[in-house]
């Protein structure tokens, strides 16, 4: 019998060995990650839905699966709100500026703690580690920042988060589980620290640099306190310090946009469910291209063994 054939059997008898019990419990478990899949795909879709849908019936909530009386004033207004394109920007630059530069920061600090020839490495160590559980304070971060002259620059939002404590242990626990080995044959060849780690360390690092990546990105995108804190300067608002101005007086918002035509009038919820929309699809479209590195980034660190 050849190999196909071999094939062929196996299958068969796995076919016959599943029992009834077997396959009550595949349709059980099939329902329950359809239905936790549903939970979770829902509120998303129910928000998209909501905001191409009649106002009216959304204020009703006559909204439930399908979109009735579709149409796209709300992100028609919603884009003529002023000063959105510019609070979008600056939302853009600081989510990739700080995403970046945190990245090589933070990795290159969690490389040169798996030196066990750095000078007082224990120590330092330990001393960034506590930063993780005690902080100087709202008021002492402020007055350094207003020190450093980052108070109402973009730079506040930038070069506060190029070193996050928690990602560089995340990378270092990775990097002590790849073993010397590569990079003792690199330095037996003439290269230095820097070569070691952008052409040998950092490239072995995908999944936890990804999944490090989604969470610096995801905060940055997100916060909107440090523009309440730092900024005065509405060329500087982020666009979720905008949504959370908006979302504060959505009632004056409401009447100062324009509505056109009977059956599109915008309500205070069509704003607050566009507005959260405009935030969340971004985000949305960056996590399938980082998913896949996504579970094992987060295995870092996990019991081995």
């Amino acid at each position: 019998m050849g190999i196909f054939g071999k094939k062929e059997t196996v299958q068969a008898s796995r076919r016959v060995r599943m029992s009834r019990g077997d396959k009550v419990f595949n349709i059980v478990a099939a329902a329950v990650f359809i239905l936790i899949t549903f939970i979770c795909v829902y509120p998303f879709y129910y928000l998209m839905i909501c905001t191409i849908s009649d106002q009216k019936m959304v204020e009703l909530n006559q909204i439930v699966f399908l979109p009735h009386g579709i149409n796209f004033q709300n992100y028609a207004e919603i884009f003529g709100v002023q000063n959105l394109a510019n609070s979008a920007l600056i939302s853009v630059l600081r989510t990739v500026c700080t995403t970046a530069l945190s990245l090589v920061c933070t990795s290159y600090l969690g490389y040169f703690f798996t030196k066990q020839n750095m000078w007082g490495r224990k120590f330092w160590y330990r001393f960034t580690v506590v930063t993780m559980y005690f902080s100087a304070g709202m008021i002492p971060v402020y007055l350094n920042n207003q020190m450093l002259g980052l108070n109402n620059t973009f730079w506040v939002y930038v070069i506060p988060a190029a070193i996050s404590v928690y990602n560089m242990v995340l990378v270092k626990t990775n990097i002590e589980g790849m073993g010397p080995e590569l990079e003792e044959s690199a330095y037996l060849d003439g290269a230095g620290y820097l070569t070691c780690f952008f052409r040998i360390v950092l490239p072995l690092q995908a999944p936890v640099l990804a999944t490090i990546s989604l969470f610096t990105a995801v905060n940055q995108w997100n916060d909107f306190f440090t523009t309440k804190l730092y900024i005065t300067n509405t060329k500087l608002y982020t666009l979720q310090f905008l949504l959370y101005e908006l979302l504060n007086q959505v009632a004056a918002a409401a009447e100062q946009i324009d509505v056109n035509g009977p059956g599109a009038a915008i309500t205070p919820t069509g704003i607050r469910l566009t507005l959260t929309a405009v935030v969340v699809i971004p985000i949305l479209c960056v996590y399938p291209f980082v998913q896949r590195f996504y579970v094992k980034g987060l295995m870092v660190g996990a019991v081995k063994g």
